[in-house]
């Protein structure tokens, strides 16, 4: 059972890495690749953790980055988290969220919310500063109920705190995932609501910077999705990953190892290292 997209409390989770290994155990999880937004520290604590409970733990990462003005997450899979080029892409994407997280909060304060930046960073608890740490704040400030309304009125895309310039290209992710030995993944392409004419560019272009795989099943989701995924996949000769994208216990849309298997007509992502 592999599951290759997931998050501990070093990025938008909210448990510890080991933790996060202990429940993938007992959800029935094999193969657990830990892909944190944008950083790789937690997975030295995993791999000792995963080492305990008799499970393989591939290091990966998922990266913001932007194309043609929209934001995309590219994974890293079974990347060497110590490669130089993997460091510098770690720090430059640490200081890119530094400067976003100042324009966010500049943006709220004009709308009546000042503090939020020191507020979300305490949220962060020295994880990778996120948006939904800003929503954690602006809730227990009373400005908004829920992370949903959170996102809704102020940190979405297209919102008054949406800011998405700063990320890199999809090439350079790529780049940096290709070049720490890792491959790079298209995370869930269905959630970005695109026309299938757009996505397909996104993948075309994917394919010619270096990528070589896609999520064809991300969390629970209807299996015309599936379908969907499985075609697109198999048309622009990418293999097929699959993942959870795990950030709290007991979402079922979202849990450890609670999805369906690939498709039997699509070829696997794991066949490029097993």
């Amino acid at each position: 059972m592999h599951d290759l997209h997931s998050h501990s409390l070093c990025s938008d989770g909210i448990l510890r890495p080991q933790a996060l290994v202990s429940r993938a155990k007992m959800q029935g999880v094999t193969v657990l690749a830990l892909t944190d937004h944008d950083t790789v520290s937690g997975i030295g604590e995993a791999r000792n953790a995963a080492a305990e409970e008799g499970i393989r733990l591939l290091p990966g990462i998922e990266f913001s980055c932007l194309w043609n003005g929209t934001g995309i997450h590219i994974v890293g899979l079974n990347i060497d988290p110590d490669h130089p080029a993997m460091v510098a892409a770690v720090e430059q994407q640490s200081n890119n969220r530094e400067i976003r997280a100042e324009k966010i909060a500049a943006k709220l304060a004009k709308l009546g919310m000042p503090g939020t930046l020191e507020g979300a960073k305490a949220k962060a608890d020295g994880g990778v500063l996120g948006r939904p740490h800003f929503a954690k704040f602006l809730i227990e400030a009373g400005h908004v109920k829920s992370m949903d309304q959170a996102f809704k009125k102020y940190l979405g895309s297209g919102k008054p705190g949406d800011v998405k310039q700063i990320w890199p290209s999809i090439e350079e992710a790529v780049g940096w995932i290709v070049a720490a030995g890792g491959v790079a993944v298209v995370a869930h392409p269905d959630k970005y609501k695109m026309t299938r004419t757009k996505l397909g560019r996104l993948l075309e272009e994917f394919v010619a910077v270096g990528g070589q795989a896609m999520e064809v099943v991300s969390g629970r989701q209807a299996p015309d999705v599936t379908r969907d995924m499985r075609l697109l996949a198999n048309k622009y000769g990418l293999y097929a990953s699959c993942g959870s994208d795990f950030h709290v216990p007991d979402q079922p849309w979202q849990e450890l190892g609670n999805f369906d298997g690939l498709p039997e007509d699509c070829r696997p992502v794991w066949d490029l290292w097993s």
